[in-house]
């Protein structure tokens, strides 16, 4: 698949999350059952939520998954209030149901890009999954990867 890799300014966006840290390699058992209690929590929370999220903070990983809400709300247990980074970011696009594979091949994209365009990534980066329609096509499910810049040509 051919990338298209943009640079952008992102707005903070408000999440309600679970962080933790964990290594790459427990983290496909991790992130679903985080997930999920997060759901059970907006669930009877009264937000109006958004988008699936996944926050990586660094390479350890220290990660938050959750979801974007649009209002501040107090801590309920291991659930508490967070956002997603507002800046400069490098941005593209994965099709299809989300996979471990074509994640990885995304966020490589966005590395290549810019290491041949001059921009210097942080660690910082996130996943921003599309809302699953019933008669959607699977092939057009979008998970949106972005990486903090730190510097580099203005875009």
């Amino acid at each position: 698949m051919d990338y298209v890799v943009r640079i952008v300014t992102t707005a903070e966006v408000p999440t309600a999350v679970i962080a933790k840290a964990t290594r790459w390699e427990d983290f496909p058992d991790v992130w679903r059952p985080l997930l999920g209690e997060v759901w059970t929590f907006l669930r009877g929370s009264g937000l109006t939520t958004g988008r699936n999220i996944m926050l990586y903070k660094d390479d350890l990983p220290n990660v938050e998954i959750g979801a974007e809400v649009t209002s501040s709300f107090e801590a309920a247990g291991r659930v508490v209030p967070s956002s997603l980074p507002a800046g400069r970011a490098a941005a593209t696009v994965e099709y299809g149901p989300p996979s471990p594979a074509g994640l990885a091949r995304a966020h490589a994209a966005v590395k290549d890009w810019c290491a041949t365009n001059g921009h210097l990534l942080t660690e910082t980066r996130w996943e921003i999954y599309g809302h699953w329609l019933e008669d959607q096509d699977p092939a057009m499910f979008e998970t949106e990867i972005y990486w903090l810049v730190q510097s580099g040509p203005s875009s």
